[in-house]
């Protein structure tokens, strides 16, 4: 069964994002943009992807660092050997919808450049320092540059 949304503008989680997710992406949107609990503190955005596979719209919490006119996101998966699946979908669809604060706008997504990721990953690990364990996985975590359109 498809995941729908009562409301088109916000797509619900994909189907597995478990509870945590929605209770943050719901919090967010209430909030426009302030989570509390874990995630208090943290710059987050809501990140919407089209599904590789389904053709429907996927909403993920994310943590994301500013770089100049972008927003870089980090595909960690929590540090496992595998890709999270928003960022399967994002190589399949880079046009996405970004969700900072109140503002909503399309974006374009693309993985960094080889020569400035680990640049950009210490200074993830430096702004998160829970990241730093996520190095150990044996894929390099991409980082992905979400360009406003």
């Amino acid at each position: 069964m498809k995941n729908q949304s009562a409301n088109p503008r916000h797509p619900e989680p994909a189907d597995g994002a478990g509870e945590f997710n929605r209770k943050v992406i719901a919090g967010f949107r209430t909030g426009e943009g302030v989570v509390g609990g874990d995630l208090a503190g943290m710059q987050l955005l809501l990140l919407t992807v089209v599904g590789a596979r389904s053709g429907e719209p996927r909403t993920t919490p994310l943590v994301y660092l500013p770089d100049g006119e972008r927003l870089v996101v980090f595909a960690s998966n929590g540090g496992s050997d595998t890709d999270p699946v928003w960022y399967r979908n994002l190589v399949a669809h880079p046009e996405v919808t970004v969700e900072v604060g109140a503002e909503r706008y399309p974006a374009v997504a693309a993985a960094v450049d080889p020569a400035e990721h680990d640049a950009l990953w210490a200074r993830v690990v430096a702004a998160y320092p829970q990241f730093a364990g996520y190095r150990t996985t044996a894929r390099t975590v991409p980082l992905v540059a979400l360009v406003r359109v």
